[in-house]
């Protein structure tokens, strides 16, 4: 844990920033890069960055070339290039990244406190498979439980992607403490019928986590067109009634921040009773196997 982890009373700035991938590595880097020191300029504390954007959406086929650019979480190039960053500009960085450990792979996160310290690593506990997402082939089920972090500027729970449409994890997370959940994605169009749009769907079940919880909420996806499939952005910020904030168009690059005063929130939960009035002793059916 870093020495300057705390869970924070301070008002803080959240920034999610999207962008197009491509099959080079080294500038989809250097974009990210550039997309955290911009929204770190603009105030940004905590910066989030969209799923696995080291690359190209590889689990949009099954193939076997992709598990070559997995890579161990120790001695990780980009996690140490991200830890460097996060450190000059005293902001938390969430790393997507692919992951190998031994012959396992995973779809993790690195959380990076804002003296780069890491803190630690979530990899996805729910993995999804359907045409064009074909995640149940590269990667393993998550087995790290959900995290939640104490950074400088709150304490942090991650999801990634598919995690963001179950309320459980969601509501595990903020159990565990979390005063932000945090969601980077990749989702777009469903190839095997143009007709579905998930793009409003996707949002009103995250604005439902946020407002359930009464705790800011932040999703950041992809754009641009790989293949067969075109990645909706509409990246976001949602507030602790699950209203819409700040908001990134659905085409094009962009950075969206919104602001928080974790203290005040904290007090408003407490106030509401939502975590007061539950009753676990009911719930045992959520944790029934159909």
């Amino acid at each position: 844990m870093s020495a300057n982890s705390t869970a924070s009373n301070n008002v803080v700035t959240l920034a999610v920033c999207q962008m197009a991938c491509t099959a080079d590595r080294t500038a989809n880097v250097a974009r990210a890069q550039s997309l955290i020191r911009k929204a770190a300029s603009g105030g940004a504390q905590i910066v989030l960055v969209q799923e696995l954007f080291e690359s190209l959406y590889f689990p949009a086929q099954k193939e076997t070339a992709p598990f070559a650019s997995a890579r161990d979480f120790e001695g990780n190039r980009l996690i140490a290039d991200m830890r460097a960053l996060a450190r000059s500009l005293n902001i938390v960085l969430p790393v997507s990244f692919f992951e190998r450990a031994g012959d396992a792979y995973f779809n993790t996160v690195a959380m990076i406190d804002a003296d780069g310290t890491v803190l630690g690593r979530y990899r996805k506990s729910h993995i999804p498979q359907g045409p064009g997402y074909e995640e149940k082939h590269y990667f393993a089920p998550g087995d790290t439980g959900f995290r939640v972090w104490p950074t400088k500027f709150g304490r942090i729970g991650v999801g990634i992607c598919w995690d963001q449409w179950y309320p459980e994890c969601a509501r595990a997370m903020v159990l565990k403490g979390a005063e932000i959940l945090l969601y980077p994605s990749a989702i777009g169009n469903e190839p095997h019928d143009p007709a579905i749009d998930s793009r409003d769907h996707w949002r009103r079940v995250m604005q439902g986590h946020a407002a359930a919880n009464m705790v800011p909420l932040a999703a950041a996806n992809r754009v641009g067109v790989e293949g067969q499939l075109t990645f909706y952005g509409s990246s976001f910020i949602a507030g602790p009634q699950g209203e819409i904030l700040s908001q990134a168009p659905r085409h094009g690059e962009a950075i969206a921040n919104a602001t928080f005063d974790l203290g005040a929130l904290r007090a408003r939960r407490a106030a509401w009773g939502l975590f007061r009035d539950r009753r676990p002793d009911l719930y045992g059916e959520l944790a029934v196997s159909r």
